[in-house]
């Protein structure tokens, strides 16, 4: 059984992101955990600012969250019925972070799946702090959804990859998974400059991952760009993927892809869903 975090502001951003997870896993037993975090509220008085004492938060604001939540789980039950599902909810109030990292402790969470949202245009959609500070600063495989996707089962994973990082075992897992599941095909890419060599170890690594891979349809591209972005969305419309897939690791490879010019100052351009994988 997989647990699957995913949290909810309850917005239609975030409703895209249930319905998608749902979609995916359709046909794995799986138990979702809905979870609303509202950050701490302060009261000012004069000039002093006072933080809401915890009945206060948990007669009100908590419990408003959890009539918001049981209502979530009643639009989730006119979707197709699935009996290998199974639901739990939460509300917390604080940090947002803090209560995402102990949820995938104490519940033993395999994927966050969380939406994506901002200004339109594909080079201009804000992937929001809360998306971008998870996959950055939790050590959990997360699934980024954009706003106006609809799922439709992948057919080709994108796998950008410099081939520099050992590949884990455990890394790699989750992706098969899902490529399985799906029947989809992996197309690994490796973005070189002109005249480069692979040195040994990527050789190595790229022989690994065929290994690895080799129950599941996959095949390796390269294209010769200085310029990542463009070389990232070229390959998305050329081989028509799906879904595109970073190990976190790799992370200044995969700042490189998500974020401009810090990831404090967090960019999402990429118009699919995006897996990001972690040890």
């Amino acid at each position: 059984m997989k647990n699957i975090l995913i949290p909810t502001d309850f917005s239609e951003n975030s409703w895209n992101a249930i319905a998608y997870g749902l979609s995916l896993f359709k046909k794995t037993k799986c138990t979702f955990h809905l979870t609303h975090v509202s950050p701490v509220l302060a009261a000012s008085a004069g000039e002093m600012a006072m933080v809401l004492p915890p009945e206060i938060m948990e007669e009100n604001l908590l419990k408003e969250c959890l009539e918001k939540l049981d209502a979530l789980l009643e639009r989730i039950e006119k979707l197709p019925f699935n009996t290998k599902h199974e639901f739990h909810t939460s509300a917390n109030y604080g940090f947002f972070i803090d209560h995402i990292k102990n949820d995938v402790a104490t519940k033993k969470i395999d994927l966050i799946i969380m939406g994506t949202k901002g200004a339109s245009g594909i080079k201009k959609v804000a992937l929001g702090s809360n998306t971008g500070h998870v996959i950055t600063k939790v050590k959990c495989a997360v699934l980024a959804v954009p706003e106006e996707t609809s799922y439709h089962k992948p057919q080709r994973i994108g796998f950008p990859t410099d081939y520099i990082i050992d590949y884990d075992l455990n890394i790699l897992a989750l992706l098969k998974d899902v490529s399985l599941l799906t029947n989809a095909e992996l197309n690994f890419l490796h973005i070189e400059s002109k005249h480069e060599t692979m040195s040994a170890l990527q050789l190595k690594n790229k022989e690994f991952l065929a290994h690895y891979f080799k129950e599941i349809t996959h095949n390796f591209s390269n294209l010769e760009s200085h310029n990542l972005d463009t070389a990232i969305d070229r390959f998305i419309r050329t081989e028509k993927v799906d879904m595109l897939v970073m190990v976190a690791k790799n992370l200044n490879f995969l700042e490189r892809i998500l974020f401009r010019p810090t990831v404090e100052e967090i960019s999402y351009h990429i118009s699919i869903p995006f897996l990001v994988l972690h040890e």
